[in-house]
């Protein structure tokens, strides 16, 4: 996902993020570090005016110019979003892009040139990095993953393990890497696991509960050993997580399943490994970690007055 650089660096099209959404995360983050979570006032000034700092140390009509810059090479992700903070608090700033959601970039690299008075960008920047910083180290680990298993025709995917109120953008980090998302939430698959097993009786009658109640839902089922996957998909699972298996038996596992559901590879699984996991014939693998457990990626905002 990169391409020319866009002509607004504010345009969401493509994302696939919500605007009504991300128009509330911008309130949100902003409000958390301007006002402790109380509403953003609506006009500008009022808003800048909370940086104590800035209020006392910058003149009112100072204005400049400011790079958002990368400290690290990776890939990036949410600089649409970072850009509307920005101009939430500067409406007349100028934004000039240096780069588009997933590029590849190297330390060093300007990402977003922001021009407007300088109190609105310092009281914006906080904001904006936090949200481009994580959204790229999602989006860096993501490609890491992705080039590990390049040429072998797995898919890397993510899980639900995300920060609360920020899986829209954590998981367009991951396609911004250029991973795959496995599902949005509770609502849009049907993911039967032991205890809905347990809870059911079997795997068969997991199933035939989830295709009554909602049969356009796709149906997904754990399994831990080569048997259940294939009562799994005998059952009529349409895309089986085969859990925690070493490559040996996740191979053995896909022999067994013959092309009749999709299969994933989850739990346990390390980056060194991922290409010998790959390797045996898997459809995806499922990596919780890149939402829970990436670093950021270390961006920073140069300020040059005029």
């Amino acid at each position: 996902m990169s391409g020319a650089l866009p002509a607004d660096p504010r345009d969401l099209t493509g994302t696939g993020l919500d605007e009504a959404w991300v128009t509330d995360l911008v309130e949100r983050t902003l409000a958390e570090d301007l006002t402790g979570g109380s509403p953003l006032p609506h006009a500008p000034d009022q808003a800048v005016a909370h940086d104590v700092t800035s209020a006392a140390t910058v003149p009112a009509t100072q204005r400049g110019t400011a790079d958002l810059v990368a400290r690290a090479d990776g890939v990036v992700a949410g600089l649409p979003v970072a850009a509307r903070v920005f101009t939430r608090l500067a409406p007349s700033a100028t934004l000039v892009a240096g780069a588009a959601d997933g590029d590849r970039v190297r330390r060093g690299d300007v990402l977003l040139t922001v021009t407007g008075y300088v109190r609105a960008l310092l009281a914006a920047e906080r904001s904006a990095l936090n949200i481009a910083s994580r959204a790229s180290g999602i989006a860096t680990a993501t490609r890491a993953w992705v080039d590990a298993v390049e040429g072998t025709g797995a898919v890397v995917l993510d899980t639900r393990k995300t920060t609360p109120l920020l899986r829209p953008l954590e998981k367009y980090a991951v396609r911004c890497g250029g991973g795959s998302n496995k599902r949005m939430g509770l609502y849009d698959v049907a993911m039967v696991k032991d205890n809905h097993v347990a809870a059911a009786g079997s795997v068969a009658a997991a199933v035939a509960a989830v295709r009554e109640r909602a049969p356009r839902v796709p149906v997904q089922v754990e399994a831990d050993t080569v048997a259940q996957a294939v009562e799994a998909v005998e059952a009529g699972a349409d895309f089986l997580l085969l859990d925690n298996m070493p490559p040996e038996v996740l191979r053995e596992a896909v022999a067994a399943v013959g092309g009749r559901a999709h299969t994933e590879a989850t739990g346990g699984l390390t980056l060194p490994g991922a290409r010998a996991v790959a390797e045996t014939g898997v459809d995806y693998l499922s990596v919780g970690a890149l939402t829970h457990s990436s670093p950021i990626l270390d961006l920073a905002l140069d300020l040059r007055t005029a």
